[in-house]
């Protein structure tokens, strides 16, 4: 029940988010990013956010856990995803990317000392990542416009949709003991904001748009990851 409720609140937030960000377009908007005012916003919160509390605490993590260590957990980590990726990967009818999934898992489970080591990529097991809304999206459902959620980041209307599903579906959900199931999840929260230090300092040097930048590298990156790597060619705009 306690589950169920988070998701509803999850979905009521989103909801009301939509519904104020309404107020936030004008006729200037881009098409893709119709509420910009109102994701500029948020993006900004998220900035200070993150370099309040975790860029430092990531950067402290970098310099006392060695290298060796930071790429087990991320393997670890990882592997866990596995879980949700045969799933819909099966949703998606891809039976042999299903398949290599949980070969995956079984392997690197077994003989990675539960995902430490990544035993499976090794012997040639290609990695199939995909979450619900990826699912949606190979189902034809439109991304939907741009969205930039609190803390959460970039989005869009479907992938926020799909966030309850995604949520449920974390394998860290199986750890019984809520103790360590916060643990572990906000390891993987430092872990991974960790393996973004590199780029995120890139992207602080450079002068340009970081919203901008964020926003258009997302909704491509989005857009391979539904089509597997070779999303179709956009619509060719009617002659005027």
């Amino acid at each position: 029940m306690k589950k169920i409720a988070k998701h509803a609140k999850l979905v009521c937030a989103s909801g009301i988010f939509l519904v104020i960000s309404g107020c936030a377009t004008g006729p200037q908007a881009n098409p893709r990013d119709p509420l910009e005012p109102l994701n500029r916003t948020v993006f900004g919160f998220n900035e200070v956010v993150d370099n309040a509390v975790f860029k430092p605490v990531a950067t402290v993590y970098t310099k006392v856990t060695p290298a060796l260590v930071r790429t087990g957990v991320t393997n670890f980590f990882s592997n866990l995803t596995e879980v949700w990726s045969i799933a819909n990967n099966a949703l998606q009818l891809k039976g042999r990317d299903a398949a290599e999934s949980w070969m995956r898992f079984s392997i690197n489970t077994v003989f990675g000392l539960g995902g430490i080591f990544d035993l499976a990529t090794d012997m040639g097991l290609e990695r199939h990542k995909e979450d619900f809304g990826q699912t949606l999206g190979s189902w034809g459902v439109p991304s939907g416009p741009y969205l930039v959620l609190p803390l959460l980041g970039s989005s869009t209307v479907r992938d926020t949709a799909a966030l309850p599903l995604d949520m449920q579906g974390n394998a860290l959900n199986a750890v019984p003991h809520s103790g360590d199931r916060d643990r572990l999840t906000g390891l993987n929260l430092v872990n991974t904001r960790a393996n973004l230090l590199r780029a995120s300092a890139v992207l602080d040097d450079a002068a340009l748009d970081k919203y901008t930048f964020s926003r258009d590298f997302y909704l491509q990156a989005r857009r391979s990851e539904v089509y597997d790597g070779n999303p179709p060619e956009p619509a060719a705009e009617p002659a005027k």
